[in-house]
């Protein structure tokens, strides 16, 4: 299932998301016009490798920050934006646009860790904004958890438009990275090398860190 938009009305210009999504797609471009060796340069230098986080906090804590505007690819890059364009303009609305913006980043960087602590002494770069749009998913379904979501749906060669609560599909979302993080941990314990993929648990980190933060920040505060 993949969100297409919420049916929330928003009372203010959410400036923060589109600036998020803006600068994003602005450093992706960057990338795809690097060579190989360029890109793989560029990802040492502003993407969180866990082993040189662990080896020097003080050199390279900036990369719990500018990991979270790097993206692997392109459906890593559009599926990332599409969550953060559906959900991330109701929350700016609820928090407003300053304390958003530290929310979003705060939530990323509370990801990475979330990660970085599973494998301390992986040399593997960790980057993506999804741990931080996690946490803004992690806000929108304990303040809206029965908004109803356009969604598109896959069921095999049939595709659907649905509309479903964002309390069922963020749902899903979680506990589809619950397993999967879970069985991430077993197949690296039988495993003697690393292997790179998706980040599970700066998903679960960042959604939980979404909701214990985002009424801290005054998510439910009076209208």
């Amino acid at each position: 299932m993949f969100p297409l938009y919420d049916e929330n009305q928003t009372r203010i210009t959410p400036y923060i998301t589109y600036g998020l999504i803006g600068m994003n797609i602005l450093v992706f471009l960057h990338e795809v016009r690097l060579s190989s060796a360029e890109l793989d340069q560029f990802f040492r230098i502003y993407a969180l490798i866990p082993r040189e986080l662990t080896n020097n906090f003080a050199q390279e804590w900036p990369t719990l920050f500018t990991s979270q505007f790097l993206h692997g690819g392109w459906w890593h890059l559009i599926s990332n934006m599409v969550f953060l364009w559906v959900f991330g303009n109701n929350i700016e609305d609820r928090l407003g646009h300053v304390k958003y913006l530290i929310f979003y980043l705060a939530c990323g960087a509370l990801a990475a860790l979330c990660q970085w602590f599973i494998n301390t002494d992986s040399t593997i770069p960790s980057l993506g904004a999804s741990g931080a749009i996690a946490g803004v998913l992690g806000a929108y379904i304990i303040r809206f958890p029965q908004s109803r979501i356009l969604t598109l749906a896959f069921l095999g060669f049939f595709v659907t438009t649905i509309r479903i609560p964002a309390m069922i599909l963020i749902g899903i979302f979680v506990i589809q990275n619950v397993i999967s993080g879970l069985a991430s941990l077993q197949t690296a314990a039988n495993m003697s090398v690393e292997t790179g993929g998706v980040a599970y648990w700066a998903h679960i980190g960042g959604f939980v860190f979404g909701v214990i933060l985002a009424p801290l920040f005054g998510l439910f505060r009076r209208d």
